[in-house]
């Protein structure tokens, strides 16, 4: 996608995997009004009328209420009907506008840092596509030049956060029956997610005895494919002093899930999927390259493979669906999209095709509570490939991408993974993702939503996963380095 400049300022916006993202000194200017003038024109193109509702809520950052703020001064002064919903779970305000035919504008980060921030675009039927995305980035930068932020509204938008929160809670039940819970010891990592009391009374209503653990103030990232050995540490520490079953908790706009097990060991993201797949008797699981290669049509669904990101998921499980198959996508940050409607315990839980971590959340506990195996035997039960991911911060897009057109000559490839023996075959799906001829896998990719260089990597134990993701990072930072040092002299 390209990036249009708007400011002058170091960073210009752009859409990543899900969503507009920049530094939030910026988005609390020009480009959140612009893109929300232009999500306003995108919607009238699609047949929106004027006066029509939007939906708008927003994560916990010091910076989103300004910048929801604006949003919603372009969506009036463009001639929408903006409906503040405040704080609340990305996926509850997407299921509230799928539920009342509404478009939807979330101000989220998610998981990158309080510096940082970001907006999801919602139509009336879902996420909106990376087409849709690219004619709004045309949009403003045709506009840019031209384009005057409105003044500020005098009068406060119409409400509608309650509602929506109970809607979202009331879908819980549709997925666990009462006391499906009873005698789990769950811990709820607070931290600063806008799903961190709800979450607690989703649990408890369920049976689940609950321990809420570390809430704060003050903004948390948390980024479910990256959790630091500080936060880990965390983990283990209240499943010792609690005597808990799991600890979950979310990102910061709760639709991605964070679970560790009763050592307090992480269960990643694509277990939390394959997890939810088992539970609702998945027919197709829709998942990018980036999940644990281990789960494949063995496990009694068709798997199809994507680029990161959900506008790629989710047009995946549009082209996979058919009347009467249970179709789901999930990421390895364990956000869990449900692509149709399907029957649990009697009842329907309606289809959400957005990233939502109560699902899993529910369908990982539910399949303890169910089979009475704790989630680390689940995990040995499974014999997947050991799996690790960690990124560079702070780590220039340019150098990414600069990176992978060096690594694209597969005699450079060859020569940087040289410690890890002899390359085997490459996809180019998504970044960089090579096989082994030992079986390892070591995958590299930039991030699309901030300026952070990824790596994933697949072997026989944790350890060694662990290893080669630690070492990979270190040779790509040291080739750049020593590339720009080059450049310069």
């Amino acid at each position: 996608m390209t990036a249009f400049p708007l400011t002058s300022q170091s960073e210009v916006m752009k859409f990543g995997s899900s969503g507009l993202r920049g530094l939030a000194s910026e988005l609390v200017g020009k480009p959140s009004g612009l893109y929300t003038e232009a999500f306003a024109w995108r919607l009238a193109a699609g047949g929106i009328q004027p006066k029509a509702r939007v939906l708008v809520g927003r994560d916990l950052r010091d910076s989103s209420p300004t910048i929801a703020t604006n949003c919603m001064a372009a969506l009036a002064a463009s001639g929408l009907q903006p409906i503040d919903c405040g704080a609340i779970p990305t996926p509850a305000l997407a299921l509230c506008g799928r539920q009342h035919g509404l478009a939807a504008l979330m101000v989220t980060g998610s998981h990158i840092p309080a510096d940082r921030n970001g907006i999801k675009f919602y139509s009336p039927h879902g996420e909106i596509s990376k087409a849709d995305e690219a004619a709004m980035a045309h949009y403003a930068a045709e506009r840019s030049d031209s384009y005057c932020p409105p003044p500020p509204m005098g009068t406060a938008f119409p409400a509608h956060h309650d509602q929506a929160i109970a809607a979202y809670r009331r879908r819980a039940e549709d997925i666990l029956e009462a006391s499906s819970l009873s005698g789990m010891r769950v811990g709820v990592y607070q931290h600063s997610s806008v799903a961190a009391d709800l979450l607690v009374e989703i649990l408890q209503s369920l049976g689940a005895s609950v321990t809420p653990v570390g809430k704060s103030d003050a903004f948390v990232p948390v980024d479910t494919e990256a959790v630091s050995a500080a936060t880990l540490a965390k983990f283990k520490g209240w499943t010792r002093e609690f005597k808990l079953d799991a600890v979950v908790s979310t990102d910061a706009d709760a639709d991605r899930p964070l679970i560790t097990d009763e050592n307090g060991d992480l269960f990643r993201g694509d277990l939390i999927g394959l997890a939810t797949a088992l539970f609702l008797r998945a027919d197709i699981v829709v998942t990018p390259v980036t999940s644990n290669s281990g789960i494949s049509n063995a496990f009694g669904f068709e798997v199809v493979r994507t680029r990161v990101g959900s506008p790629f998921v989710i047009e995946a499980m549009e082209a996979s669906y058919c009347a009467g198959r249970i179709v789901i996508g999930f990421e390895a940050n364990g956000g869990v999209l449900l692509g149709s409607d399907c029957i649990l315990h009697g009842k329907t839980l309606t289809a959400l095709p957005t990233r939502d971590s109560l699902l899993p959340i529910l369908a990982v506990l539910g399949l303890v509570a169910s089979t009475g195996n704790t989630l680390s035997h689940q995990r040995e039960f499974w014999k997947l490939p050991a799996c690790a991911s960690e990124r560079l911060e702070n780590f220039p897009v340019d150098s990414s991408h600069g990176l992978m057109r060096r690594l694209a000559d597969r005699h450079a490839l060859q020569q940087f993974l040289a410690p890890f023996g002899t390359v085997a075959e490459v996809d180019e799906t998504d970044g960089l993702r090579a096989r082994m001829q030992t079986g390892e896998i070591i995958h590299l990719r930039p991030s699309g939503n901030a300026p952070e260089l990824r790596c994933y990597s697949e072997a026989e134990n944790h350890e060694r996963a662990t290893a080669i993701v630690a070492l990979t990072l270190e040779r790509a930072r040291a080739i750049t380095s020593k590339n720009e040092t080059e450049a310069v002299s």
